[in-house]
């Protein structure tokens, strides 16, 4: 179905371009609009009043706001991978061929099977999901709640659109295009500073561009478009329209999001389609203008009542008249003004519902003189229609009923300064009864608050608090540009509610009504934070921008509180919905997390290895053949064990540690004694953090006399390197040592198993390689094969085994030499399936794997190698009480009965029924090729007494047997890493 003609749409005015029209569908039908028009903007011109149904009650919704405020007129923008759900149609600016639909509606917007929720509204109160539907089990209803919730669907697909983050420093950010932004903008550019100028919407000028005024002798939109000009000459001045000031952090750091192509269908590839900005600002001048309040009365959330001020707006920024027949609802000045723009129009106002009995001469003959009637002291108490409005009820002071038939209902409470950011900064309000609304009070940052967020609603304190704050109190002062006073609410008399049977929504998104805030009241939840939550009052993508302060001024009457004593809560980050993948930019994919690949991938994937992601692109296993991974992975676990094996332990963390101080810091961050080492020897030691909990391990060699290389493990690389820098800078910042992470600059190359010193003494090292002169845990600096190399005698496997480390650029031309001479020794490449599989038969420990974030050296076993003398990380938390428990949990050696391999995570169980309790778990497990059986490690309460028990395991309602025994179940002598 398709409709062009706008029938709502006046002949002309309007900041759109009328030659340019565009075609857009919603909800299936095509309708027409021109360049400049809003999603809802072009859907009021064409007469649809229907746009959403509310999110529990499934209620008719339609727009009651034009910006950022809009809370009913949700959409799901576009189709396929680029649909994006929730997004508010007054901030959708409208492009040819734009696809958009109502949310939360089945099978569409105007026959919605979901709005037989509104029939069952008694039992859907405030915290309903807390009380009801108890009998006889929650689960029976929990799955159709949680389908029930929610508003727009996110695609599944993948995000085909590009986003950016970056980075901006100014001297003074200005949020804000208004009067206050403009003057303050102006001020601060004109005395040198750096300005950045952040506006949201697409068209700078703020209300100067629909609420008239003069200002220095001009229209005030004609000064707005000069000025805004005159900021764009100066070099020192940046603009940023459609970009929302969205989060306000310590130090004076603002988040904005600048919206670049999501709009723009034609916009070319390259560009994001949002771009995320972090900024730092010597100064910040907040001009985000004021909100519009709605009236809380029964029937206020029916398609067709809207803000006053957003009446205004469609009429003189759109030139759409939002309905033929009006009725006015107002309890102060500013919305006579929507009555004479609405007239003006072509609009017939039916009457001005004023909740006051006296008002202003000049206000009264405005509208008297158009001939639309004045009905003083009087309240809407009732609306009437189903998907449009159709009839308002008004209750008069005598208590007699006015029923008027309207399509429009035009409504204003008041102002609400817009303190959002205010908040986020840390600000401390105030409430205002004169302006019945909160303002800042006092800033705790570099900040200044102007205009109408600063609560100065006329046009004239709004240039001057603007250009005060703009000039800021380090500037001499000058003149500001001078207005002719031309709005600006006055008179205003509360009206929190009116007193009338019938639903009065307050949080119209979340379908919170006046009913609610009285409900958990009286359930005793009248904490702002309570009531938040309870309700779930302002929690809705909106933040409660129309709804807050009404809630806070209800919730004081039940309690009897003043509204100040009430109190608000602290407005959260972000202030308006930010896609996610602003927040990402480019950090996605690979550019998330770089995939970091061995010096010598290539010479692995050549000979057919499984590669894996370990934090580094790793060989798991080299398969032959047609040989399962299991199957290589026990290959090689046995060609080390009775030949000699290599394997690629590049990814080890080497740390070197330089200065007269040295000795000093690495015996504080191991816990065992560092400084005494010799030079060339080596020591293999725990760190702990302040807890006395492991956090690595590693072998630490001592290669001149305030010279020591640390390592760690391959995950511990950056962590540790950066852990050490951490102690020197903010603990001892006088100790003489320098650290220098080096993991990347050296590789490693690891001959081990019997055969391994044979093949190294082939490849023509420049040092001896016997026993003797080369013993287990020490190293030599030297050649091998003509490359500088580091060599330490260390293992991981409980074999011979020789760590080379030569500079990365040698790695490729030593495995190729080590591979070509291990020919006839039969020398096998290592993956790290094998590789865990002999450090776990040799009982060595694995930092993340056997140990978690509780586990001490006492745990380990390592309580008899601790140092007793000096001081270290975590030594006096290993005093404390419940470390000495016998009882507690410690490491030891698990065989399982047969050939079964117990499963990791699987429990010890002791007991049964009802009374079986966990009495420890599978660390570490695999199949053994030596001993022909599953062999494991595990964290056993009490274990280290217990060997030779027998013990049950369970996991996945599976049984297993095991007998505890000491985790060193190969060579417990140590015989053959020694030789």
């Amino acid at each position: 179905m398709s409709r062009t003609h706008q029938p709502f749409r006046l002949g002309s005015g309007g900041l759109i371009n009328r030659n340019r029209p565009l075609t857009f569908r919603f909800e299936g039908r095509v309708y027409s609009g021109f360049e400049g028009d809003t999603l809802a903007s072009a859907l009021l011109a064409n007469g649809i009043r229907l746009v959403g149904r509310s999110f529990k009650y499934h209620r008719p919704r339609g727009i009651l706001g034009f910006g950022p405020e809009e809370c009913n007129a949700l959409i799901q923008l576009g189709v396929g991978a680029r649909s994006a759900p929730n997004l508010r149609a007054t901030e959708i600016r409208l492009h040819e061929g734009l696809e958009a639909n109502a949310v939360n509606c089945w099978p569409n917007v105007r026959f919605d099977v979901g709005g037989v929720n509104n029939f069952f509204s008694r039992f859907l109160v405030a915290g309903f999901y807390y009380k009801t539907f108890m009998w006889p089990s929650w689960h029976l209803y929990e799955g159709l709640i949680r389908r029930a919730a929610g508003l727009g669907k996110v695609s599944k697909l993948a995000d085909p659109d590009r986003y950016e983050s970056r980075f901006a420093h100014c001297d003074v950010l200005v949020v804000g295009t208004g009067p206050a932004g403009l003057a303050a903008a102006l001020a601060a550019a004109r005395d040198g500073r750096r300005v950045i100028v952040a506006e949201q919407d697409h068209v700078p000028g703020g209300t100067l561009r629909w609420e008239g005024g003069a200002i220095d002798g001009l229209p005030a939109d004609r000064w707005a478009k000069q000025k805004v000009a005159a900021l764009e000459a100066m070099p020192n001045v940046r603009i940023f329209l459609g970009t929302a000031v969205c989060g306000y952090f310590d130090h004076d750091a603002l988040a904005m999001v600048e919206t670049v192509s999501a709009d723009d269908p034609a916009a070319p590839a390259h560009l994001p389609r949002y771009r995320q900005w972090h900024v730092r600002a010597g100064r910040v001048v907040l001009a985000t203008g004021a909100i519009e309040r709605p009236l809380v009365f029964p029937g206020n959330d029916r398609p067709g009542v809207m803000l006053a001020s957003a009446v205004r707006h469609y009429i003189v920024r759109y030139s759409v008249r939002p309905g033929d027949r009006a009725v006015i609802f107002t309890n102060n000045d500013e919305a006579y003004r929507t009555a004479v723009a609405f007239v003006a129009a072509g609009g017939v106002v039916a009457a001005v519902v004023d909740t006051r009995t006296e008002i202003g001469a000049a206000v009264a003959t405005s509208i008297e003189t158009l001939g639309i009637p004045l009905l003083r002291s009087s309240v809407v108490v009732a609306t009437k229609g189903t998907k449009a409005l159709r009839r308002v009820a008004i209750r008069s002071t005598d208590g007699s009923i006015r029923k008027l038939d309207c399509d429009l209902l035009a409504m204003s409470g008041g102002s609400n300064p817009n303190v959002n950011l205010f908040s986020q900064s840390g600000g401390k309000l105030r409430f205002d009864e004169e302006l019945t609304a909160f303002r800042p009070a006092r800033s705790v940052q570099n900040e200044r608050s102007a205009g109408a967020a600063d609560g100065l609603l006329t046009l004239s304190e709004a240039l001057d608090s603007g250009h005060s704050a703009g000039v800021g109190t380090d500037a001499d002062d000058c003149a500001g540009p001078k207005a002719t006073l031309a709005y600006g609410p006055s008179g205003i008399r509360a009206c929190w509610q009116v007193d009338a049977p019938g639903k009065a929504f307050v949080d119209m998104q979340h379908d919170v009504s006046a009913a609610d805030i009285e409900l958990a009241a009286r359930e005793s939840f009248r904490s702002v934070e309570h009531l938040k939550r309870y309700t779930t009052l302002g929690m809705a993508s909106d933040q409660g921008k129309t709804s807050n302060v009404n809630a806070l001024a209800l919730m004081a009457h039940q309690t009897g509180q003043s509204i100040a004593e009430t109190g608000t809560t602290r407005f959260r980050f972000p202030f308006v919905p930010v896609a996610l993948g602003s927040f990402a930019g480019r950090a996605h994919g690979e550019l998330l997390r770089p995939l970091r690949r061995l010096p010598i991938n290539d010479r692995h994937v050549a000979l057919g290895a499984i590669m894996e992601d370990y934090g580094w692109l790793r060989p798991s296993a080299y398969p032959r053949g047609n040989e399962s991974r299991f199957e290589a992975q026990q290959r090689e676990a046995l060609a080390v064990r009775n030949g000699v094996g290599i394997f690629d332990g590049s990814t080890l963390g080497k740390i070197e540690v330089r200065g007269p101080d040295a000795g000093k810091l690495l015996d504080f961050i191991y816990a065992s004694a560092m400084s005494t080492l010799k030079v060339g020897k080596v020591r293999y030691g725990l760190m702990l953090n302040e807890l006395g909990v492991i956090i690595d391990d590693g072998v630490c060699a001592r290669l001149g006399e305030d010279h020591f290389l640390v390592g760690a493990s391959s995950a511990g690389a950056d962590r540790i390197a950066a852990w050490l820098e951490e102690w020197l800078q903010c603990e001892y910042p006088d100790w003489d040592v320098v650290v220098a992470p080096v993991t990347t600059c050296w590789s490693v190359l690891t001959l081990t198993g019997p055969g391994a010193r044979a093949l190294l003494t082939e490849a023509d090292t420049s040092f001896p390689t016997g026993t003797e002169e080369f013993p287990h845990m020490s190293f030599q600096l030297g050649t091998v094969a003509g490359i500088e190399a580091r060599v330490m005698r260390v293992s991981y496997s409980g074999e011979t085994s020789y760590e080379i480390n030569v500079p990365t650029r040698g790695t490729g031309e030593l495995w190729d030499i080590l591979l070509r001479l291990g020919e006839r020794h039969d020398l096998t490449p290592v993956g790290i399936d094998a590789w865990d599989l002999l450090r776990l038969e040799k009982g060595f420990l694995h930092p993340g794997a056997d140990t978690d974030g509780t586990s001490t050296p006492l745990n380990v076993g390592w309580d008899h190698v601790l140092r007793r003398k000096g001081d270290f990380a975590g030594k006096r938390s290993l005093m404390l009480e419940h470390h000495q428990d016998p009882g507690r949990l410690q490491l030891v050696g698990l065989q399982a009965e047969g050939r079964n391999v117990l499963p990791i995570g699987a429990h010890l169980v002791r007991g049964s029924g009802t009374d079986r309790i966990s009495d420890g778990f599978v660390t570490s497990s695999a199949f053994s090729p030596i001993f022909n059986r599953g062999v494991a490690m595990a964290m056993v309460h009490g274990g280290s007494n217990r060997i030779g028990e027998t013990v049950a395991l369970d996991h996945d309602r599976r049984r297993f047997s095991a007998t505890i025994v000491k985790p060193t179940l190969y060579d417990p002598e140590g015989t053959r890493f020694n030789g």
